[in-house]
């Protein structure tokens, strides 16, 4: 049988809540709980005690800090008299009614709404009696584990100085807001850490910390060890990229690999890569990362929509690059989703788009592949005024957060202005872990508007129809490969446009054809000329029958 929590608001007291909401994150964990109600008598308490024989006793009191003194002393009194003292005792109330409490000697955790939703579910997993770094998982998989039902907190951080990139990631891990620190390299490092005779001194710190050696991961590796030992990831870079797996295991113990499918080539001008190429070396990423059980985000879907290509494109890809993760031998998979991205798009139609990517990645799940939920705010999407952006990063987490995520990718509210400095990740963690803690405290399920699940099942047989021109044309080239894994026949799918984007126009390696508009809050493939959504069918016919 579960172990019993009882609950009671102590004395004349009448405030219930925090008995209540501690009550209901028990029962999420597994116990069994049972709540006395306000104002509830010593001799009752005792007595209820005695009855129900619980395995732990959760008392409230938020009145007067005298009074409250003398009544928890009164208490340990009566539990000593009674012989009660095999359960365990804990107290939340204000900071000044918790400061008498903790003078009685009776509690053996003391609670005062200082503490993080997270922090009270490892304190009921009993995740909390372990010191130091011990209390926290050094991999993701635990890591999340050990944090649900609260998600984990990722957030991207990487300051054009080595030097103030170390202090600000000891500043951060100090504050114990998050849980993963995403290490930014500038563009010098991602393309060109194995050959620094071509790197740019001119671009020293563009885009993010100018790591040159491995000493300086090292460095920052130990910058992370304190606080609540945040786990460090880092980008695979846009060449060399086994070189640079190999060398981020083993310097900073990458929590899980980053890789695009089609993306961070000649394609995006982001490396010198031809587009075949990089499908196939991101590929052996992948199976390097899944050889050695190191879960993999292939973060695809977003660059399509970020380059307005239309949402059946973004979930086909979606797809794609999970269904590539798993045939590579990966086993534990990221899937990110992020929101409000291209511009436009409204709260209905992004759960719609998002709902559609999960139910074909999760689709892919199982005993082999387990896929993991994250969600993030678009970039694009935040103001430059800082108040409004703070709303934005807000909303955008409540919205996102009916997908029900593991992890929770916090984008800092001020990026529209600035890179984030240590104290503005703080702040955005610190909002967004509210809204969180809210949404666990009980969320419409906003899933079930049937404006949502219209445009999703409209997004899905689109999504269809695109998928099997995909494999359709790589059965007509004669490949023996799997149409969905084959570089070369991602590439061409590419090229001659079932796979495009109007920001690709001009593109030696795409067709940028394409033409999108934002309709009813969704991006679709539109024809301007005779002022109507074009559907999949219709688009393919044009490109290849």
């Amino acid at each position: 049988m579960r172990p019993l929590i009882l609950g009671a608001a102590l004395g004349n007291c009448v405030h219930v809540g925090g008995v209540l909401n501690f009550l209901r994150l028990a029962e999420d964990v597994g116990y069994r709980t049972k709540f006395l109600g306000p104002a509830v008598s010593i001799k009752d308490l005792i007595g209820a005690i005695i009855e129900s024989e619980p395995e732990m006793v959760a008392v409230g009191y938020r009145l007067t800090p005298e009074t409250g003194f003398k009544l928890f002393n009164e208490l340990k009194n009566a539990v000593l008299e009674a012989g009660l003292t095999k359960p365990r005792y804990i107290f939340g109330g204000t900071i000044p009614v918790a400061k008498e409490a903790a003078k009685v000697g009776l509690f053996e955790r003391i609670f005062t709404g200082e503490e993080g939703l997270d922090e009270i579910i490892a304190f009921l997993k009993g995740e909390d009696r372990k010191e130091g770094a011990e209390s926290y998982p050094d991999n993701l998989v635990d890591r999340i584990k050990a944090k649900a039902p609260f998600p984990v907190i990722r957030h991207h951080f990487g300051l054009p100085s080595l030097e103030e990139t170390i202090a600000g990631i000891e500043k951060i891990a100090e504050a114990k807001v998050l849980d993963v620190i995403s290490l930014g390299p500038d563009q010098n490092a991602q393309e060109s850490f194995f050959r620094p005779e071509e790197m740019d001194p001119k671009q020293s710190g563009a885009g993010g910390v100018p790591i040159r050696t491995e000493d300086d991961l090292r460095a920052i590796y130990k910058a992370s060890r304190r606080g609540n030992y945040p786990l460090l990831r880092c980008y695979s870079g846009t060449r060399d990229l086994l070189k640079m797996a190999e060398m981020l295991k083993e310097t900073i113990n990458n929590a899980w690999c980053a890789v695009p499918l089609s993306w961070y080539n000649q394609l995006d001008g982001r490396g010198p890569r031809p587009v075949a190429a990089a499908i196939a070396e991101n590929q052996q990423v992948m199976k390097w990362h899944g050889e050695r059980n190191i879960p993999v985000e292939v973060n695809e879907a977003h660059h399509w929509s970020l380059r307005d290509a239309h949402d059946t494109i973004a979930v086909v890809m979606a797809y794609l690059a999970a269904y590539n993760a798993k045939k590579m031998g990966v086993k534990d998979y990221v899937a990110q989703y992020m929101f409000n991205t291209p511009p436009g798009t409204s709260g209905v139609m992004d759960l719609a788009k998002m709902l559609a990517k999960k139910e074909l990645i999760t689709s892919l799940e199982d005993e082999n592949f387990k896929v993991y939920t994250q969600v993030r705010a678009g970039l694009s999407s935040f103001p430059v005024d800082m108040d409004m952006a703070k709303g934005q990063l807000n909303s955008s987490t409540y919205l996102a957060m009916a997908l029900k995520p593991d992890i929770v990718h916090v984008v800092a509210y001020c990026e529209a202005d600035h890179a984030a400095t240590p104290d503005d990740i703080i702040e955005s963690c610190k909002m967004v872990r509210q809204v969180i803690q809210n949404c666990l405290f009980g969320l419409p399920d906003m899933t079930c508007d049937p404006r949502v699940q219209e445009r999703k099942k409209e997004l899905l047989n689109e999504a269809q129809v695109l998928l099997n021109a995909i494999k359709k044309l790589g059965q007509a080239s004669g490949s023996k490969d799997d149409p969905f894994t084959d570089p070369e026949n991602l590439a061409h799918a590419i090229k001659i446009g079932l796979l495009d984007a109007p920001h690709l126009k001009g593109n030696p390696n795409a067709k940028g054809a394409l033409m999108t508009k934002m309709v009813n809050g969704a991006c679709y493939a539109y024809d301007f000329t005779r002022d109507h959504i074009i559907t999949e069918e219709e688009r393919i016919k044009k490109i290849i029958f």
